[in-house]
């Protein structure tokens, strides 16, 4: 079966008031539109619109409960949630947990009466939540993971140069500078900990000041976006420790559990396990949990998460990170061409661009700009064919 889903943008104050509007069609509400978010996770599982292809079932979830079998599962769970995601401002500065950091807390916040919904809560359940963001956008910015303190301490030294720095300031990156580049092996965790726990009001400050005159480097770039937004937040200099990365359109990252990161700006399609498990350390009015984020997190330098595609047929990329939760398909280019694709596990598409229809072994749909649909794995192979551009996100468990 193809199944046509729709779903209400979440209004986080950050989203876009138009990107989620222009690509579905619809009238923007006005106020900022952050994530569509196209799944079965109860925090905003999507609606069915011909709730006669599911014995009256109106939203996903409730049908996947029902009748997991009909949707092509084993357990009455989609182990993947695919988004649109629409960034005016800066997300905040936070990892995710492994697997079994995700069980532990959850079972120890349960153990100790948290309220599944109380602010305070960290863990909404007991899954992982690696996820992947392609950028729709014609660039989108974004931190992931730690760099290498030479790379770091070699903008510290910029803003060192900044002409007509006072003494205090200048004692403050210098400072800054010696801890980072200390000789203790968990010098790095060490300085993510006083950062994010102490009080560093003046060190944010300097660096601050200094970036708004020094020359422009990604980071430096980077402090200048997050001081119009988070003036004083100590998730400005850490930032100083991160990657910066501007992904052209079609580009791909892949953050698995324990790396740092925060969305800067863009608009994107993202797909990750259905999960809620996010630990943040600033940058943030949310609930902020400073050891919580520092027990998860990958603390060794690493190069930026890109994800390279896999052929997948014709005018079709697949993007299979090491986990079987998900795995995404990007058609695009097709012209005369048709591309027949695999379907591991069930599926969701949506149509970014143009027009594409989906043929199934039962079934048969053609599909326009902002169209979603449930693809049952009885369908598959699938053929796509048309002038237009496709995400499937679908899973091997």
């Amino acid at each position: 079966m193809f199944i046509p889903l729709t779903n209400t943008p979440r209004d986080y104050a950050w989203g876009s008031r138009t990107a989620i509007a222009e690509l579905l069609g619809t009238e923007a509400s006005g106020g900022p539109e952050a994530e569509l978010w196209l799944g079965a996770h109860p925090g905003s599982p999507a609606r069915i619109l011909e709730p006669e292809l599911t014995g009256g079932a109106d939203t996903l979830a409730a049908w996947i409960d029902a009748d997991p079998a009909a949707a092509g599962l084993r357990e009455p769970r989609l182990p993947f949630l695919l988004k649109l995601l629409a960034a005016d401002a800066p997300l905040s500065l936070q990892a995710h947990p492994s697997p079994a950091q995700a069980l532990a807390g959850f079972e120890r916040e349960n153990a100790a009466g948290i309220p599944l919904d109380a602010p305070n809560r960290n863990y909404k359940d007991a899954f992982h939540k690696p996820e992947l963001i392609v950028a729709l956008s014609d660039t989108f910015d974004a931190l992931c993971g730690f760099r290498t303190v030479a790379d770091a301490a070699d903008d510290v030294d910029r803003l060192l140069d900044v002409p007509g720095l006072d003494a205090a300031a200048t004692n403050q990156l210098r400072e800054f500078r010696a801890r980072l580049t200390g000789p203790d092996a968990d010098a790095l965790r060490a300085l993510v900990e006083h950062l994010l726990t102490d009080d560093v009001t003046a060190l944010v400050s300097a660096v601050t000041e200094a970036a708004a005159s020094a020359p422009i480097t990604p980071a430096v770039a980077t402090v200048n976006r997050l001081a119009e937004f988070y003036s004083g937040d100590p998730g400005i200099v850490v930032s100083l420790l991160l990657n910066s990365v501007t992904l052209r359109r079609g580009g791909v990252l892949y953050l698995p559990a324990g790396n740092i990161h925060a969305y800067l700006r863009g608009f994107g399609v993202e797909l990750m396990a259905a999960s809620d498990n996010v630990l943040r350390g600033g940058l943030t009015p949310k609930h902020i949990d400073v050891p919580e984020l520092l027990s998860v997190l990958d603390f060794h330098p690493l190069p930026i998460p890109y994800l390279e595609p896999e052929p997948a047929g014709a005018g079709a990329a697949r993007f299979a990170p090491d986990i079987p939760d998900f795995e995404l398909v990007h058609v695009t280019g097709l012209g005369g061409e048709s591309s027949r694709l695999g379907l591991p596990g069930p599926a969701i598409a949506i149509i970014t661009e143009g027009e594409v229809t989906l043929a199934g072994t039962s079934a048969r749909r053609v599909l326009t700009r902002g169209d979603v649909v449930y693809v049952t794995p009885d369908e598959g192979p699938l053929t796509v064919s048309g002038a237009g551009e496709l995400f499937l996100a679908t899973t091997r468990l």
